[in-house]
Protein backbone atom coordinates (compact mmCIF):
# COMPACT_ATOMS: atom_id res chain seq x y z
CA UNK A 1 0.00 0.00 0.00
CA UNK A 2 1.37 3.19 -1.11
CA UNK A 3 0.51 5.88 0.91
CA UNK A 4 -2.25 8.07 -1.17
CA UNK A 5 -2.11 10.99 -3.47
CA UNK A 6 -4.75 12.64 -1.21
CA UNK A 7 -2.21 12.39 2.03
CA UNK A 8 0.75 14.11 -0.13
CA UNK A 9 -1.70 16.92 -1.36
CA UNK A 10 -2.63 17.97 2.07
CA UNK A 11 1.24 18.03 3.47
CA UNK A 12 1.31 21.35 5.34
CA UNK A 13 -2.26 21.91 6.07
CA UNK A 14 -4.09 21.67 9.46
CA UNK A 15 -6.99 20.13 11.16
CA UNK A 16 -8.55 20.46 14.64
CA UNK A 17 -11.01 17.16 15.28
CA UNK A 18 -12.46 16.80 18.48
CA UNK A 19 -10.49 19.55 19.74
CA UNK A 20 -7.15 17.63 18.99
CA UNK A 21 -4.92 19.74 16.73
CA UNK A 22 -3.16 17.96 13.58
CA UNK A 23 -0.72 19.05 10.91
CA UNK A 24 -1.40 17.18 8.27
CA UNK A 25 -0.97 14.83 7.04
CA UNK A 26 -0.80 12.59 10.48
CA UNK A 27 2.25 11.51 10.67
CA UNK A 28 5.22 9.96 13.15
CA UNK A 29 9.09 10.30 13.33
CA UNK A 30 11.59 7.98 15.13
CA UNK A 31 9.12 5.68 16.18
CA UNK A 32 11.00 2.39 17.36
CA UNK A 33 8.85 -0.92 16.67
CA UNK A 34 9.01 -4.52 18.14
CA UNK A 35 6.69 -7.30 17.00
CA UNK A 36 5.95 -11.02 16.89
CA UNK A 37 3.10 -13.19 15.55
CA UNK A 38 2.34 -17.01 17.11
CA UNK A 39 0.24 -19.18 15.95
CA UNK A 40 -3.15 -19.63 17.81
CA UNK A 41 -6.28 -21.58 17.79
CA UNK A 42 -8.52 -20.94 15.00
CA UNK A 43 -11.67 -21.98 16.40
CA UNK A 44 -10.95 -19.60 19.59
CA UNK A 45 -9.65 -16.97 17.70
CA UNK A 46 -12.80 -17.02 15.56
CA UNK A 47 -15.57 -16.79 18.44
CA UNK A 48 -13.59 -13.56 19.62
CA UNK A 49 -14.35 -11.82 16.30
CA UNK A 50 -17.62 -9.49 15.98
CA UNK A 51 -20.74 -9.27 13.85
CA UNK A 52 -19.88 -12.14 10.64
CA UNK A 53 -17.98 -10.58 7.95
CA UNK A 54 -14.28 -10.60 9.52
CA UNK A 55 -12.61 -13.94 9.38
CA UNK A 56 -9.46 -15.08 10.83
CA UNK A 57 -6.79 -15.34 8.81
CA UNK A 58 -5.48 -18.69 8.50
CA UNK A 59 -2.20 -20.76 8.08
CA UNK A 60 -1.47 -23.74 6.06
CA UNK A 61 -2.08 -26.17 9.10
CA UNK A 62 -5.28 -24.35 9.97
CA UNK A 63 -3.93 -22.17 12.75
CA UNK A 64 -4.94 -18.01 13.12
CA UNK A 65 -1.82 -15.69 13.71
CA UNK A 66 -1.96 -13.98 16.90
CA UNK A 67 -0.09 -10.53 16.54
CA UNK A 68 1.57 -8.48 18.94
CA UNK A 69 3.15 -4.91 17.97
CA UNK A 70 4.70 -2.30 20.67
CA UNK A 71 5.69 1.19 18.71
CA UNK A 72 7.32 4.11 20.93
CA UNK A 73 6.17 7.07 19.43
CA UNK A 74 8.34 9.58 20.12
CA UNK A 75 7.59 12.63 17.74
CA UNK A 76 4.01 13.01 17.17
CA UNK A 77 1.44 15.90 16.87
CA UNK A 78 -0.12 14.64 20.36
CA UNK A 79 3.41 13.96 21.80
CA UNK A 80 5.50 10.94 22.61
CA UNK A 81 3.88 7.87 23.95
CA UNK A 82 3.83 3.97 23.65
CA UNK A 83 1.21 1.75 21.61
CA UNK A 84 0.73 -1.90 22.71
CA UNK A 85 -1.24 -3.43 19.81
CA UNK A 86 -2.82 -7.05 20.72
CA UNK A 87 -4.49 -8.33 17.54
CA UNK A 88 -5.17 -11.67 15.21
CA UNK A 89 -4.71 -11.27 11.51
CA UNK A 90 -8.00 -11.60 9.48
CA UNK A 91 -10.01 -10.60 6.36
CA UNK A 92 -13.06 -9.26 5.71
CA UNK A 93 -15.82 -10.87 3.21
CA UNK A 94 -18.86 -12.90 3.05
CA UNK A 95 -16.82 -15.99 4.41
CA UNK A 96 -13.62 -17.06 5.02
CA UNK A 97 -10.65 -16.90 3.08
CA UNK A 98 -8.13 -20.10 1.50
CA UNK A 99 -5.40 -20.88 3.99
CA UNK A 100 -2.39 -18.21 3.85
CA UNK A 101 -3.58 -16.90 0.54
CA UNK A 102 -4.56 -13.40 2.31
CA UNK A 103 -1.07 -12.88 3.27
CA UNK A 104 -0.23 -12.61 -0.64
CA UNK A 105 -3.40 -11.24 -2.22
CA UNK A 106 -3.98 -8.65 0.78
CA UNK A 107 -6.45 -6.51 -1.18
CA UNK A 108 -8.39 -8.85 -2.74
CA UNK A 109 -9.41 -10.46 0.46
CA UNK A 110 -9.14 -7.28 2.80
CA UNK A 111 -6.09 -8.40 5.21
CA UNK A 112 -5.42 -6.86 7.79
CA UNK A 113 -5.79 -7.37 11.94
CA UNK A 114 -8.81 -6.83 13.93
CA UNK A 115 -7.34 -5.33 17.33
CA UNK A 116 -8.43 -6.89 20.65
CA UNK A 117 -7.02 -4.74 22.85
CA UNK A 118 -4.70 -1.23 22.29
CA UNK A 119 -3.65 0.32 25.55
CA UNK A 120 -1.58 3.45 25.11
CA UNK A 121 0.30 5.73 27.37
CA UNK A 122 -1.57 9.01 27.28
CA UNK A 123 -5.39 10.44 27.38
CA UNK A 124 -4.85 12.63 24.36
CA UNK A 125 -4.13 9.21 22.40
CA UNK A 126 -7.09 7.31 23.90
CA UNK A 127 -9.71 10.39 23.21
CA UNK A 128 -8.06 10.50 19.52
CA UNK A 129 -7.96 7.39 18.50
CA UNK A 130 -10.97 5.83 19.50
CA UNK A 131 -13.28 9.02 19.36
CA UNK A 132 -12.14 9.78 15.70
CA UNK A 133 -10.90 6.10 14.13
CA UNK A 134 -13.09 3.64 17.26
CA UNK A 135 -9.87 1.98 18.25
CA UNK A 136 -10.04 0.49 21.50
CA UNK A 137 -7.67 2.66 23.25
CA UNK A 138 -7.23 2.98 26.71
CA UNK A 139 -4.86 4.28 29.51
CA UNK A 140 -2.43 2.31 31.16
CA UNK A 141 1.14 1.57 32.38
CA UNK A 142 3.63 1.04 29.58
CA UNK A 143 7.17 0.53 28.98
CA UNK A 144 9.24 -0.34 26.05
CA UNK A 145 12.98 -1.21 26.96
CA UNK A 146 15.92 -1.54 23.45
CA UNK A 147 18.36 -3.72 25.50
CA UNK A 148 22.11 -4.86 23.85
CA UNK A 149 20.09 -8.41 24.09
CA UNK A 150 16.56 -8.16 24.90
CA UNK A 151 13.74 -5.82 23.47
CA UNK A 152 10.97 -6.12 26.21
CA UNK A 153 7.70 -4.26 25.97
CA UNK A 154 5.19 -4.68 29.51
CA UNK A 155 2.01 -4.15 30.00
CA UNK A 156 0.09 -3.54 33.05
CA UNK A 157 -3.35 -2.52 34.34
CA UNK A 158 -4.85 -1.39 37.85
CA UNK A 159 -1.64 -2.66 39.52
CA UNK A 160 -1.42 -6.34 37.87
CA UNK A 161 0.75 -7.80 34.96
CA UNK A 162 -1.72 -7.89 31.28
CA UNK A 163 1.28 -9.26 29.42
CA UNK A 164 5.11 -8.87 28.27
CA UNK A 165 6.90 -9.71 25.29
CA UNK A 166 10.40 -10.37 25.09
CA UNK A 167 12.13 -10.35 21.62
CA UNK A 168 15.66 -11.10 21.15
CA UNK A 169 17.18 -8.19 19.51
CA UNK A 170 18.26 -9.28 15.75
CA UNK A 171 21.86 -9.16 15.03
CA UNK A 172 21.28 -6.78 12.01
CA UNK A 173 18.27 -4.03 11.12
CA UNK A 174 18.77 -3.93 7.38
CA UNK A 175 15.88 -5.14 5.33
CA UNK A 176 13.87 -1.52 3.72
CA UNK A 177 10.43 -1.56 4.98
CA UNK A 178 7.72 0.58 2.80
CA UNK A 179 4.66 -0.78 3.99
CA UNK A 180 0.65 -0.26 4.76
CA UNK A 181 -1.82 -2.30 7.06
CA UNK A 182 -5.76 -2.17 7.74
CA UNK A 183 -6.68 -1.90 11.60
CA UNK A 184 -9.99 -3.36 12.15
CA UNK A 185 -11.60 -2.56 15.72
CA UNK A 186 -15.13 -2.51 17.08
CA UNK A 187 -16.72 0.73 18.30
CA UNK A 188 -20.09 1.99 18.90
CA UNK A 189 -21.86 -0.98 17.45
CA UNK A 190 -19.52 -0.79 14.29
CA UNK A 191 -16.79 -2.13 12.50
CA UNK A 192 -14.00 0.42 11.80
CA UNK A 193 -11.41 0.46 9.29
CA UNK A 194 -9.00 2.54 9.13
CA UNK A 195 -5.71 2.24 7.15
CA UNK A 196 -1.06 3.09 8.88
CA UNK A 197 1.51 3.53 6.37
CA UNK A 198 5.13 3.61 7.78
CA UNK A 199 8.72 2.46 6.33
CA UNK A 200 12.48 2.22 7.98
CA UNK A 201 14.76 -0.83 7.82
CA UNK A 202 14.10 -4.16 10.00
CA UNK A 203 15.80 -7.04 12.06
CA UNK A 204 13.99 -10.12 11.74
CA UNK A 205 13.73 -13.95 12.34
CA UNK A 206 11.26 -15.82 11.02
CA UNK A 207 10.42 -19.00 12.85
CA UNK A 208 13.60 -19.20 15.29
CA UNK A 209 12.91 -21.05 17.96
CA UNK A 210 12.72 -19.13 21.21
CA UNK A 211 12.92 -15.58 19.76
CA UNK A 212 10.24 -14.16 21.04
CA UNK A 213 8.33 -15.02 24.59
CA UNK A 214 4.93 -14.13 25.41
CA UNK A 215 4.01 -13.78 29.53
CA UNK A 216 0.66 -13.11 30.48
CA UNK A 217 -0.36 -11.87 34.16
CA UNK A 218 -3.38 -12.32 35.94
CA UNK A 219 -5.29 -9.26 34.83
CA UNK A 220 -9.16 -10.23 33.83
CA UNK A 221 -7.95 -8.52 30.14
CA UNK A 222 -5.56 -11.37 29.73
CA UNK A 223 -8.24 -14.21 30.40
CA UNK A 224 -9.33 -14.10 26.94
CA UNK A 225 -5.82 -13.86 25.39
CA UNK A 226 -5.23 -17.16 27.48
CA UNK A 227 -8.21 -18.62 25.55
CA UNK A 228 -6.60 -18.51 22.53
CA UNK A 229 -3.93 -21.74 22.97
CA UNK A 230 -1.28 -19.22 21.26
CA UNK A 231 1.69 -21.61 20.30
CA UNK A 232 5.09 -20.98 22.01
CA UNK A 233 7.43 -20.60 19.15
CA UNK A 234 6.98 -17.13 17.13
CA UNK A 235 6.20 -17.18 13.26
CA UNK A 236 8.34 -13.98 13.31
CA UNK A 237 9.37 -11.32 15.00
CA UNK A 238 10.74 -8.10 13.96
CA UNK A 239 12.52 -4.98 15.04
CA UNK A 240 12.67 -1.70 13.55
CA UNK A 241 14.47 1.19 15.55
CA UNK A 242 13.54 4.09 13.90
CA UNK A 243 10.48 4.42 11.30
CA UNK A 244 8.43 7.54 10.04
CA UNK A 245 4.77 6.62 9.63
CA UNK A 246 1.31 8.20 8.60
CA UNK A 247 -1.91 7.66 10.39
CA UNK A 248 -4.22 7.78 7.12
CA UNK A 249 -7.56 10.80 7.93
CA UNK A 250 -9.71 8.60 6.34
CA UNK A 251 -12.00 5.39 7.41
CA UNK A 252 -14.50 2.80 6.99
CA UNK A 253 -17.47 2.07 9.11
CA UNK A 254 -20.17 -1.21 8.77
CA UNK A 255 -22.85 -1.65 11.27
CA UNK A 256 -21.84 -5.28 13.09
CA UNK A 257 -25.06 -7.55 12.77
CA UNK A 258 -25.96 -10.30 14.74
CA UNK A 259 -28.61 -13.40 13.95
CA UNK A 260 -30.94 -11.27 16.86
CA UNK A 261 -30.90 -8.10 18.85
CA UNK A 262 -28.18 -7.31 21.00
CA UNK A 263 -29.18 -7.41 24.70
CA UNK A 264 -26.63 -4.93 25.43
CA UNK A 265 -25.77 -1.19 23.71
CA UNK A 266 -21.98 -1.52 22.91
CA UNK A 267 -19.35 1.04 23.79
CA UNK A 268 -20.04 4.61 23.17
CA UNK A 269 -18.55 8.35 22.56
CA UNK A 270 -19.53 8.49 26.51
CA UNK A 271 -16.52 6.47 27.18
CA UNK A 272 -14.39 9.69 25.60
CA UNK A 273 -16.22 12.52 25.20
CA UNK A 274 -15.21 13.73 28.57
CA UNK A 275 -11.86 12.70 27.94
CA UNK A 276 -9.08 15.89 28.22
CA UNK A 277 -5.89 16.23 26.13
CA UNK A 278 -3.19 15.05 28.97
CA UNK A 279 0.08 14.34 27.79
CA UNK A 280 0.92 12.52 30.95
CA UNK A 281 2.49 9.27 31.54
CA UNK A 282 1.12 6.41 34.23
CA UNK A 283 3.90 4.67 35.86
CA UNK A 284 6.01 2.44 34.26
CA UNK A 285 4.75 -1.48 34.80
CA UNK A 286 5.87 -2.98 37.75
CA UNK A 287 8.87 -5.29 36.73
CA UNK A 288 9.76 -6.02 40.25
CA UNK A 289 6.82 -8.65 41.30
CA UNK A 290 6.56 -12.28 40.48
CA UNK A 291 5.49 -13.05 37.00
CA UNK A 292 3.33 -16.10 36.70
CA UNK A 293 4.73 -18.58 33.77
CA UNK A 294 7.74 -17.23 33.58
CA UNK A 295 11.61 -18.25 34.19
CA UNK A 296 13.57 -15.01 35.13
CA UNK A 297 16.57 -17.37 34.09
CA UNK A 298 15.05 -18.28 30.70
CA UNK A 299 16.02 -15.17 27.53
CA UNK A 300 14.65 -15.79 23.80
CA UNK A 301 17.17 -17.43 21.57
CA UNK A 302 19.02 -14.91 19.57
CA UNK A 303 16.11 -13.88 16.56
CA UNK A 304 18.54 -14.19 13.40
CA UNK A 305 19.23 -11.13 11.10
Amino acid sequence: MAIPKRLKRQAGRYARVDGIPYRLPINSDDAAVIMAAFPASYERAKALFPGNELHPMRLLDGKAVFVVTVVDYRITDIGKYIEYSIALACTHGPKPAPRLVPAMLMNTYKTGQYILDLPVSTEISVKGGKGIWGMPKHQANLDFLEGPELLSAQYDKDGQMVMRLDVSRPSKVFLPINLGAANYCQFRGMLMKSYIYFKGKAGFSLYRKGAARLTFGDHPRAAPLKSLEIGEQPIFTAYLPKTTGVLDDYFESWFLSYPSLPKENPEGLESVFHLGYGEEWLENPNRERDEPNRDPEKKPAPAGV
